[in-house]
């Protein structure tokens, strides 16, 4: 699985411009699903039929990134941001362009934490037209991806958001065996509005919905005040900002994990939101949860995750797909 998580995160893709990742993905998923289709806005859908419940599981492709909006006389590019970005861990950090050009985003005060419109990437060019040879207006960037170990079965690398519940979502497509009619969806633009999954949920009308995302942790100084820690097992969300999850699949969910001796946390999120939010309302509605992975310093250019909880998530993804 490690092969295929470095595979993942190695694919810059902000939101609207998935169209890599989501080939990559597609070559993973396509040995294992009965039917692959994208839809109108660029979602994967990955399913095995079968003649039980229509189960949706859904991951979002799509990572925060820039979008270039001007190019200087001298060459220096400002960009607009995509999703929520943590400008002071951004400042300063090396990016790199859809097309593989690479660039430092940088703060033009660093006595202040930085706006988006008070930042700038240089990618060495001293004029326009030498910049203009390797950026266009509409072009994105991303901080450059990386993957690396630390102690214990700890991660550091980005994207993790959402490129760990990408992989975990592959992986339990390769063990599942089912009678529900399963739906795997990778979504895109999760990170401006959770847009994608909306279409994606009102097609296939499932009659549960369980998001695959990470989750913020409070195990370390300046977290949020919560139970989730690193290492401890994925987590059964009840809440965050954006949805309140069914109950009754929420008990499921746990006496499921319980019975399969499945580690797991209980998630309260006091803010944030993900695709769980989304299939609840599309369509007649469903009854939906969620498989949230802890992840420290979520949306900076260093996420930190650990392999224990991963691990955790696909035995759980595996358990749900066959005993919901």
């Amino acid at each position: 699985m490690m092969d295929l998580i470095k595979k993942l995160m190695n694919v810059p893709s902000v939101s609207g411009r998935e169209e890599k990742i989501r080939e990559v993905i597609k070559n993973e998923v396509s040995p294992y699903a009965d039917e692959i289709t994208v839809d109108a806005m660029g979602n994967l859908i990955a399913r095995k039929k079968g003649n039980g419940k229509k189960i949706m599981f859904c991951a979002h492709m799509d990572e925060i990134g820039f979008f270039v909006t001007h190019i200087d006389g001298d060459g220096n590019i400002k960009v607009s941001p995509v999703g929520g970005i943590n400008t002071l861990s951004a400042s300063f950090q090396e990016v790199v362009s859809e097309n593989g050009t690479y660039g430092v985003l940088v703060a033009e005060s660093s006595k202040e934490v930085p706006k988006c419109e008070n930042m700038y990437i240089d990618i060495g060019a001293k004029t326009k037209k030498q910049a203009e040879k390797r950026v266009q207006i509409g072009d994105f960037f991303v901080c450059v991806p990386k993957f690396r170990k630390l102690q214990n079965q700890r991660y550091v690398g980005r994207p993790f958001d959402d490129r760990i519940g990408c992989a975990i979502l592959i992986e339990a497509i390769k063990q599942v065996k089912s009678e529900n009619d399963l739906y795997f969806v990778f979504s895109v633009q999760e990170e401006v509005g959770i847009r994608g999954s909306k279409p994606a949920a009102f097609a296939v009308a499932p009659d549960i919905g369980i998001a695959l995302d990470v989750t913020a942790i409070g195990d370390k100084p300046g977290s949020p005040t919560m139970d989730v820690k690193l290492g401890s097992g994925c987590a059964i969300k009840i809440k965050d900002q954006s949805v309140i999850c069914s109950p009754d699949l929420v008990k499921n969910m746990r006496e499921i994990a319980d019975g399969e001796r499945i580690k797991y946390q209980n998630e309260m999120l006091p803010f944030g939101g993900t695709d769980t939010a989304s299939m609840q309302v599309a369509g007649k509605g469903a009854k939906v949860g969620a498989i949230s992975i802890p992840s420290a310093y979520i949306h900076s250019s260093c996420e930190m995750i650990d392999m224990i909880d991963v691990k955790e998530a696909v035995k759980l993804t595996v358990a749900l797909s066959n005993k919901l």
